[in-house]
């Protein structure tokens, strides 16, 4: 017995001893990434700006077309889309982050959209394979608005539906198969459900609410982590200090609670607005949920502004954390890995 005893115990020491010595594959690093890109509607550039940099520089770009609004970009692949108001295109660049590494300034137009589908784009938004790019209504396009839905494939893009609206577009944004919408010249926030079940042809949102002390609504992001949406208002486009920005916390809460046509009281808002957020017109939102900070794509002053805001936790006049010049600003785009 005693015997029998002892083999065990060398057996266990045995088996521990090469469990000890034995190694364990290590996951590969992923390299974190915090890039914000923007557009122009009057350089014929796209800029970009590594954010985890000890010291932050914005790197140009040239595009195809003066005019550019809205962007969205894929670093694994190193492609960014963004729609053409100079070419009334949705295009696809390749090589953002190659061209910044090697210090160059050289982007592929890799694939464009018929010059015939939109005129007069506004935004785009990306869920999976599918591009959305509104189209904003004007005398060359008949005063038609619309949202205009694409396929992603590796030759391009392959057009798969058109739906014309009842209002005017600027900003959406894709959360899965919910669109958010602005409806630009109001304070009305649209949601729609199931967007892209919806056949050819004019399109009703879910729910249409306003928000209150909004005056004229243009960028918007939902950040999906904290529940929040982030909204811009540019009041009046002449004025270079009406501009704001309004937070809503618990949005999911607050929009189930407000009925088609309702309104989300100014007491379910977060605002910065006034003098020393110097917003004017801010176009366009982007939002980083780790950090807690807002960008903002400013338009009217000193010809455009990149601008970084800390997420309210109370209305007030806040003072951006920090401020750059970019001409023409149109749009911001983030992305963090």
């Amino acid at each position: 017995m005693k015997r029998i005893i002892l083999s065990i115990s060398a057996l266990t020491i045995l088996l521990t001893s090469c469990s000890d010595n034995e190694t364990t594959p290590m996951e590969p690093m992923t390299k974190p990434e915090l890039k914000l890109i923007t557009t122009s509607n009057t350089t014929g550039k796209v800029s970009f700006t590594n954010l985890l940099e000890s010291t932050t520089t914005a790197k140009s770009l040239t595009i195809n077309g003066l005019d550019a609004d809205g962007a969205y970009f894929n670093s694994e692949t190193d492609e960014l889309m963004l729609a053409s108001r100079t070419n009334n295109t949705l295009q696809l660049y390749k090589g953002l982050n190659s061209s910044v590494a090697n210090d160059t300034d050289v982007l592929l137009l890799q694939a464009s959209t018929a010059n015939t589908d939109f005129n007069n784009p506004r935004e785009i938004a990306v869920s999976g394979d599918k591009v959305i790019v509104t189209q904003d209504q004007n005398a060359a396009n008949g005063n038609v608005n619309k949202f205009i839905v694409y396929r992603k494939t590796s030759a391009g893009f392959t057009l798969l539906n058109s739906y014309t609206l009842n209002f005017k577009v600027w900003g959406i944004h894709i959360e899965g198969t919910t669109l958010y919408a602005v409806a630009d010249l109001s304070s009305d926030l649209l949601v729609f459900d199931n967007f892209f079940s919806n056949p050819n042809g004019s399109i009703l949102p879910t729910k249409r609410v306003t928000i209150e002390g909004l005056v004229r609504t243009h960028g918007i992001t939902f950040s999906t982590s904290d529940n929040r949406m982030i909204l811009t208002d540019v009041g009046n486009a002449a004025s270079d200090s009406d501009g704001g920005i309004i937070v809503i916390n618990d949005f999911s809460a607050k929009i189930n609670a407000t009925a088609n046509l309702g309104t989300i009281a100014m007491t379910n808002q977060v605002r910065i607005y006034g003098p020393n957020s110097t917003l004017g017109n801010p176009v366009d939102v982007a939002y980083d949920s780790d950090k807690n900070y807002i960008y903002i794509a400013e338009r009217l002053n000193s010809g455009g502004k990149v601008l970084t805001f800390a997420l309210p936790t109370s209305t007030s006049d806040a003072m951006p954390l920090n401020s750059r010049t970019e001409a023409g600003v149109s749009s911001v785009y983030l992305i963090r890995k």
